[in-house]
Formats: structure tokens, sequence, C-alpha cells
């Protein structure tokens, strides 16, 4: 069989299955199986596919076809123009995210401190480190994905400090000049209704954010208005429809909120200005 058959035999079945993008999701698991580059692909198009490499490529094109992520598969995902390394321990990063970290570096000032909270994959926290001069600090509250967070800032050399707590537990008060986070968002109750390749694959602890979906914004939210030193950010990444609840959160401890939309049009990024005081102190 050679590459332009299984190419083609590859995208019929997973058109026949309707996953989205199929020409393109084989051609990135055929590169896969290959170990090259798209342009080895079309460059050898008739070169025999070897028996290693179409074992590969089977399993890759079964496991598609069970709803298991292509960037889980590859293990790979880019960010931001780089590639970052990705695991079942760690939300895929969605390009959507890129607009939060525009957001950020629209904000971030030479040596500022800057802590992402919950940072997955590390996608955000490695992006600002190389973007910015800022000391850049990240948490989880799960290990395994610390782990991966820490692989993909050594490969790009970022340098990032990261700490394993829950949301910034690990900060004194008014410590942090930009926080920023892409927090659990999805309400459990949605948990039939999201896509399978989301529900069956990514981890539960980076998807659910309680009952409603806003529960880890008013943990956040107060864990910031504690870490935060006046005249500081505060940037999340917003759910669905939840704009008007998260907004109303800031109202006691933040002024200046802007609103960052996607490509589509809906909000994607809440950011906040810390008050210098408040009724709080």
């Amino acid at each position: 069989m050679t590459l332009h058959t299984a190419l083609i035999q590859g995208t019929q079945l997973l058109e026949a299955e309707a996953i989205s993008a199929p020409r393109l999701t084989a051609e990135v698991l055929l590169m896969h199986a290959l170990q090259r580059d798209r342009a080895y692909l079309y460059a050898h198009s008739s070169d025999e596919l070897t028996e290693l490499a179409w074992i590969h490529y089977g399993r890759y094109l079964h496991e598609r076809l069970k709803g298991k992520p292509t960037q889980y598969i590859t293990g790979h995902q880019e960010f931001y123009g780089r590639d970052f390394r990705v695991t079942r321990d760690v939300l895929i990063p969605r390009p959507e995210t890129e607009h939060l970290v525009e957001a950020a570096l629209a904000r971030i000032q030479t040596g500022d401190v800057v802590v992402d909270v919950g940072t997955g994959s590390g996608a955000i926290a490695v992006t600002l480190a190389l973007e910015t001069t800022a000391r850049v600090f990240a948490t989880d509250i799960s290990p395994a994905a610390l782990c991966v967070a820490q692989s993909n800032a050594g490969r790009h050399s970022a340098p990032v400090s990261f700490l394993a707590c829950d949301l910034a537990a690990a900060f004194r008060d008014r410590s942090v000049d930009v926080l920023v986070s892409n927090p659990p968002y999805v309400p459990a109750t949605d948990h039939r209704g999201i896509q399978r390749e989301v529900r069956d694959y990514e981890p539960p602890v980076a998807l659910y954010g309680g009952p409603t979906g806003l529960e880890i914004y008013e943990r956040l939210i107060l864990e910031a208005a504690r870490v935060v030193r006046p005249g500081g950010w505060l940037l999340m990444e917003l759910g669905y429809n939840s704009l008007d609840a998260v907004r109303a959160m800031l109202e006691s401890r933040w002024t200046e909120t802007a609103v960052v939309h996607d490509l589509a049009g809906f909000p994607r990024v809440l950011a906040a200005k810390r008050l210098a005081t408040d009724k709080h102190g």
C-alpha cells in the first residue's frame, strides 16, 4: 500500500464515522506513524508503507475512531506558534485561549510577578515567560499536570517556576502583579452533553467548575483579591454564558473591567484591575 492510498483509506474511514476534518486528521496520523512532516508525505506519496508504519497508522486510526482526540494520540498541540507536549493529564490547549495570552501581554510590565493558576500543560505560563521579561510562576493541584508543564518549559527553555497548590495558596498577600487563569468552568450538570472527545478523555479536574460552573470563579476571585497587589490585574478565560455572573463577582474589589471577544463573537476573556483600597481593606 502506498502512502497516497493509505491517506485516502484513512480519510474515508474517518468520514464514515463523521470525525471532524477527516483529511487533515488522516494526514496528521499518517505523519505521526511515519515520524515525517507533511512535505515528506506528498513528496513520497507513491512510496510503499512499511509494515511497522501500517501497524502504527492503523492503531492511531482506531483510537481516533473510538473518540480519542488526535492531540492525545500524537502527544502534541500547537499554541501561540509553539509545539507543546500534551497527555491525558492535561487539558488540550485551545486556540481561543490565545486571547487570554494577548490580554495578559498587554498588561504585563517589566519585572512583574505573573502567576498562571491551573497551568495544565504550561502553555500559558511558558508563552508569557518567553514573550515578556516578567517573573512567571505556575500552579496546579495536579502533580501529573505539573510534570507535563515542567517538561514543556524545559523543551522551550522557558524560565517558569512551578508550584503544586490549590489556586494561589502558595503566594503571600499582595505579592502578585498579574494573575491569569483558564479555570475549570464546565457545569457538572453538562457532563452528558459535551463532546465525547472531551467528556471521555480530558481530565475532569480541569473541566468541571462545580454544579453551576461558577464555583471555581468564586474561589479564584477571592484568592486573587488576597494575592494581587493594588493596581495589579486579574485575567480569566470565560465559560459559555458566564460573563454576567463572573463580572458581578468583581464589583467590590476590582475596576476597569474589560471583555475580550473571540473570533466567533463570544466573550472569551475578562480582565479587571485591583482597586488600591476597598471596603474590605
